[in-house]
């Protein structure tokens, strides 16, 4: 360890140096974080981008290879896979390695370049989930009668997720906010921490349009589907509630895999905003930015493993066992019914 020899009223002593002697992010490891806090990091980044890439590249091979999986109703669940791809394969892939040199040595443009992406991706994925919970229940309670969902709806649902998440996820790139580096100086974020008004004002909307607004979209939307199973079950036979159970189990992991994946993050994100003075240590502030990344690898397990019809294909894939899947098997558009609703979750 270096030392640093110092004189006070003519009285030598020695101290020893701090382990890291830069602030700069860019240049050098942030003071006073023992290398070993990085090196957990960097193993948790690339255990859980190893795993969302794999998962959700598998979604997207087998949707490619077996037609009947290419149906409006999965349009969606496939964009999932492909914004959670992304987001691992440019978030995941740098923050394990900043994490293993331990600061962001690839520069200042790489992370306003990494801040984007990972924000941009996130919150496409984000909205993927809103659509898809719009998509069934659009299906499944029929709000406009006897219309039924198409590839030309369904596409539409996709550019609204590309195109809404783009106009609020590139203005700090204008100048609206900023990309930055994060407390723990080996991520990039929106600068949560700004005292500008103007700056202010865009994590506010922000928020609003990014979290509020999907989340709002993901109740409204589960909580109708769920009392029209409610009510088309009662007035079945007592067996007929199995699929209705099902059915209740799928959308309560859905919305609880939603809040655990993003809360934090959006939690931490308001307080600091509302508090930009406060003190928190560097790896506390960072849990928040690296638990949402996991949700990666948790959305293809949720939305595609546990469906009946990828799971076959899936099956037919690798053992070369089983039937392949009708190509209706998922659409739920075509009659109405308890029994076939149910097996868009199962």
């Amino acid at each position: 360890m270096d030392t640093l020899n110092l004189s006070v009223n003519a009285v030598p002593y020695t101290v020893a140096t701090p382990l890291y002697t830069t602030h700069d992010p860019f240049s050098g490891p942030i003071a006073n974080i023992a290398p070993w806090n990085f090196t957990v990091l960097a193993v948790l980044m690339f255990v859980v981008t190893s795993l969302s890439l794999s998962e959700n590249f598998l979604v997207m091979f087998v949707t490619f290879k077996y037609k009947q999986l290419r149906q409006p109703l999965n349009y969606i669940i496939v964009n999932l896979a492909i914004a959670d791809f992304l987001v691992s394969l440019t978030g995941g892939v740098i923050s394990f390695l900043t994490n293993a040199r331990g600061y962001f040595f690839l520069g200042k443009w790489a992370c306003v370049l990494e801040g984007f992406a990972v924000t941009f991706f996130g919150i496409v994925a984000l909205w993927s989930l809103a659509v898809l919970s719009f998509e069934r229940f659009f299906v499944i309670c029929r709000p406009l009668g006897n219309i039924r969902l198409q590839a030309k709806h369904a596409v539409l649902g996709l550019l609204f997720c590309w195109t809404f998440s783009f106009i609020w996820t590139f203005p700090p790139v204008l100048g609206w906010n900023r990309y930055t580096v994060s407390k723990i100086g080996t991520t990039c974020e929106p600068d949560w921490y700004t005292t500008s008004v103007m700056n202010h004002s865009y994590i506010i909307t922000f928020f609003t349009t990014c979290f509020i607004f999907p989340l709002g979209v993901i109740f409204f939307c589960y909580g109708k589907l769920l009392r029209k199973l409610r009510k088309v079950s009662h007035g079945r036979l007592a067996n007929a509630k199995k699929p209705e159970r099902q059915v209740t189990r799928m959308v309560v992991v859905m919305i609880v895999a939603f809040m655990v994946g993003w809360t934090p993050y959006a939690v931490f994100s308001i307080l600091v905003t509302a508090h930009p003075a406060i003190e928190l240590d560097p790896r506390l502030a960072s849990i928040p930015a690296f638990f949402s990344k996991t949700a990666a690898v948790y959305n293809p397990i949720i939305y595609v493993f546990m469906n009946k019809q990828f799971r076959k294909c899936l099956i037919q894939l690798f053992t070369g066992m089983g039937s392949i899947p009708d190509s209706n098997l998922n659409q739920t558009s075509e009659r109405p019914g308890i029994t076939r609703t149910s097996r868009m979750f199962s």
